[in-house]
């Protein structure tokens, strides 16, 4: 049996990589991280999910922890962090979004995956991937997102451990967007007879959700959701503050407003050159 490990946050993007990770016949050790972000909901979600998926039919391929990190969130600077000031809203291309970054979190979540699966390896004789649901959409406000850092810790982590090239990386998603990921995510749910809107209802994206675990549709993590599920054309499962119509006229409207800007920024730099 193939093994892998991921990170599995509770997201849309690491969800999918689960269901896809089951449909190509691997065995997944999956761990979740209690950092004391604001969108705990996250976490949730992803028992939730993990227990949808045994219950139908895969009880046993799917190894699941939630790993607390006690006291972190004392000692970190973010806006996702408990106490930390508001969420900012709006599109990822904005720059107050650099406030919504963990420092160091990915290099955090990564030690401890790679001890996980080196552990593996070593236990059951065998290579072991790393999953991850990376995609050509993250944002250059996380360098922990590019790919030059995976390379670096990927280096650090062979330098660091004997027979640590058992273990490597798989990004199924690094050319591919949010889109993509969803197109995936049907296929894979089609492949293991699982209800689309039943595994995707179990995730979370939203960095402001409200008390009662209900999505909102202003910050940029849940823009980005939205507009690939409307280029889907599907509605989302999850459940939003003021419903999904109102979710969806909102993200549309901001999606016309930056094409708008950018068309006008484009038509300003043409004017320019020709002047020039």
């Amino acid at each position: 049996m193939k093994k892998a490990v991921l990170s599995l946050s509770g997201g849309m993007d690491s969800s999918t990589v689960l269901l896809h990770l089951l449909a190509n016949g691997y065995e997944v050790t999956a761990l979740s991280f209690d950092y004391g972000q604001k969108h705990h909901i996250e976490l949730k979600r992803a028992a939730e999910l993990v227990e949808y998926i045994n219950e139908n039919g895969y009880k046993g391929k799917i190894r699941y922890q939630c790993i607390t990190l006690i006291g972190l969130k004392e000692m970190i600077s973010s806006n996702l962090v408990k106490g930390g000031d508001d969420v900012p809203e709006g599109h990822y291309e904005e720059d107050n979004m650099k406030d919504t970054v963990v420092p160091n979190r990915n290099k955090i979540f990564s030690s401890i995956i790679q001890a996980v699966a080196l552990s593996i390896a070593n236990e059951h004789d065998c290579d072991v991937k790393i999953a991850m649901g990376i995609h050509a959409g993250d944002h250059a406000i996380y360098p922990d997102c590019r790919q030059e850092f995976r390379n670096a810790d990927y280096k650090a982590f062979t330098e660091g451990n004997w027979d640590a090239e058992r273990v490597t990386y798989y990004t199924p998603y690094l050319q591919g967007d949010k889109l993509d990921i969803l197109k995936d995510g049907e296929r894979c749910c089609e492949h293991l007879d699982l209800e689309f809107d039943e595994v995707y209802k179990r995730t979370n994206t939203s960095y402001k959700p409200d008390s009662l675990g209900r999505s909102d549709y202003k910050s940029a993590s849940s823009v980005e959701r939205i507009e690939a599920f409307i280029a889907l054309g599907k509605k989302d499962p999850v459940e939003y503050i003021d419903g999904w119509n109102v979710a969806k006229t909102h993200v549309e409207g901001i999606l016309s407003d930056h094409i708008n800007n950018k068309l006008n920024s484009d038509h300003f730099n043409e004017m320019n050159d020709n002047v020039e």
